[in-house]
């Protein structure tokens, strides 16, 4: 499988899931998943509603297949669909935001931060990290909504400038803007000694993963081989 482009391979899962085959939509669901679900909770701030966006979003994505027309690569597209299905959401939480106009609010969230380190030693690292990613979780769900897709995409997920704009579909100008201002939100000293933690927030690892691919497959009525491994033609 390492010698294989992630592009050849793309194609060819595509191809097959256009011919309904369970264990590619599997495959494309569990390579995907970390990424959409974070996409989903950064704008949800619940762990248990972006789960189920995650799923829906995979249920419209597979039942109309068809509309992808490889114009993006197919993680743009499945973001996209997730985005819309968090906003709507969202939305039916409490009024539309505008997005254009969050350039122009004022800073006024006040953050956590960390307490000042101790001289002791620490024998529960492991507890400590989990204790400061849940502190990261905490301080990027305080922030607003625009800035915190950015820096989910920018940091969480180390999308590009490009990738992010064309995601969020604001200029690369703003993604870079935003960027630096929910940088200041989470404050230097937070970002100083957690930054290496940052990218394993939200994790989404099995049984959730494996839970929403079982589910999506049972959906779409393909469940009888839905434990068939994942083998590419060309391999």
């Amino acid at each position: 499988m390492a010698t294989l482009s992630t592009a050849v391979l793309e194609g060819d899962l595509v191809s097959r899931v256009r011919a309904r085959d369970a264990p590619a939509i599997r495959a494309i669901i569990q390579r995907h998943n970390r990424r959409l679900y974070r996409i989903a909770r950064g704008i949800l701030r619940d762990d248990s509603e972006a789960e189920d966006a995650v799923q829906d979003a995979y249920l419209k994505a597979f039942s109309h297949f068809d509309d992808f027309r490889g114009d993006a690569e197919l993680g743009t597209w499945l973001c996209r669909i997730v985005m819309n299905e968090a906003l709507g959401r969202l939305r039916r939480r409490r009024p539309t935001v505008d997005w254009s106009t969050m350039d122009e609010i004022g800073m006024t969230n006040k953050i956590v931060t960390l307490p000042a380190s101790s001289s002791r030693p620490d024998p529960e690292r492991a507890a400590a990290q989990h204790q400061i990613q849940q502190l990261l979780e905490e301080a990027i769900d305080r922030l607003p909504e625009a800035f915190r897709m950015v820096l989910v995409a920018r940091v969480v997920e180390e999308m590009s400038v490009e990738e992010t704009a064309a995601l969020l579909n604001i200029r690369t100008e703003t993604v870079k803007t935003r960027l630096h201002r929910a940088r200041r939100l989470l404050r230097t000293a937070v970002e100083a000694r957690v930054g290496p933690v940052l990218r394993d927030v939200f994790p989404f690892e099995d049984p959730r993963c494996e839970r929403i691919a079982e589910a999506v497959v049972s959906h779409l009525s393909l469940a009888k081989d839905a434990r068939e491994p994942f083998q590419p033609n060309n391999i």
